[in-house]
């Protein structure tokens, strides 16, 4: 297991640097350092002067991937890419365009995106579960069915039918939660039942589908009939046998979603008003400020390694059967 680990943590660094050098091609291929200059001076004619002091104080005033004037191992070292994936790698991201730190940023944001990503995941994962459940155990019939058509249907309403009709109803109509905004401490929970509720509303249709795909193709393999040739009753075989033996898929589809527990919805967010990391995601793209998009692009990836490492671990203690050598 250790040698498993060590492999794939190495695996997880070439990882890293390659999202960030195609995050560093990709951003700088649209603006150059020159046009996040004049964005963020905000005026229409900007001296030269003042755009190479600008970038001289951020760090943009060198080659971006490669120094033709320096020998050695300088033209590597002396660039933009070099210079900020260094820092970063010590988790040491800089300040933002506007100054502000990008560290204290991020330990700030993440806790509004936890407190809606973390209701959302495990009360979505309950419902989707047991409504899952529900339906592999009477397959075949009319509440399957129906089940089945309901899902498909709430699958092809986009995303932000149920946002903005959440608003409109439960917000504007009843006035029973405030539409949007966030206040810290318990007075956070006025703001946050709404985007609680309709993320998990919009997750029923593709959770309880993938679920009850799972539940049922258990139920047709040899240990089931076994089961049920022993005499015992169709709750327990669902309950104890089957729901226990489909853990590896569940499993897998919880821990991939840790990134998003920490990272926030970035459409959410941005509708109820939530500063959180999706929020602060979306501003930063829309100002183009690299420092925070290249930061926030750093941390998903590094918590999706880490999700499917804890995931590949994971099926060590659910299945005996896996081990890793």
């Amino acid at each position: 297991m250790s040698h498993y680990l060590l492999r794939r943590l190495f695996y997880a660094v070439l990882i890293l640097i390659g999202v960030n050098l195609i995050t560093f091609v990709l951003f700088f291929k649209v603006n150059t350092p020159d046009d996040m200059a004049r964005m963020q001076l905000g005026a229409k004619r900007v001296t030269p002067a003042a755009i190479a002091k600008w970038k001289a104080d951020r760090g943009y005033d060198q080659p971006l991937v490669w120094n033709s004037e320096r020998q050695g191992s300088e033209q590597l070292t002396q660039t933009i890419f070099f210079q900020k994936s260094v820092e970063m790698f010590r988790f040491e991201f800089g300040r933002a365009d506007d100054g502000r730190d990008i560290a204290r940023e991020i330990s700030q944001r993440m806790w509004p995106s936890l407190a809606l990503a973390l209701p959302v995941f495990l009360i979505g994962m309950l419902v989707h579960i047991s409504f899952a459940l529900l339906m592999a155990f009477f397959r075949g019939s009319y509440l399957d069915v129906g089940g089945v058509v309901l899902c498909v249907a709430m699958m092809s309403v986009s995303g932000l039918f149920y946002i903005i009709g959440g608003q409109y109803l439960v917000a504007k109509v009843w006035s029973l939660v405030p539409i949007s905004g966030y206040a810290p401490g318990m007075d956070a929970l006025r703001f946050l039942w709404l985007p609680v509720l309709v993320g998990v509303i919009g997750g029923i249709g593709s959770g309880t589908r993938w679920y009850r795909t799972i539940f049922i193709e258990e139920v047709s393999k040899d240990y089931v009939r076994t089961a049920r040739a022993k005499g015992l009753s169709e709750l327990v075989v669902f309950y104890r046998h089957i729901l226990r033996n489909a853990m590896i898929p569940i499993l897998t589809g919880a821990v991939v979603a840790l990134p998003m527990l920490f990272m926030g919805s970035l459409i959410t967010e941005s509708f109820f008003g939530i500063p959180g990391l999706g929020s602060y995601t979306i501003e930063a793209i829309q100002a183009q400020d690299f420092g925070v998009v290249r930061a926030m692009v750093f941390i998903g990836s590094l918590l999706y390694i880490v999700g499917l490492i804890l995931t590949d671990v994971s099926y060590t203690l659910v299945d005996p059967r896996v081990r890793f050598e």
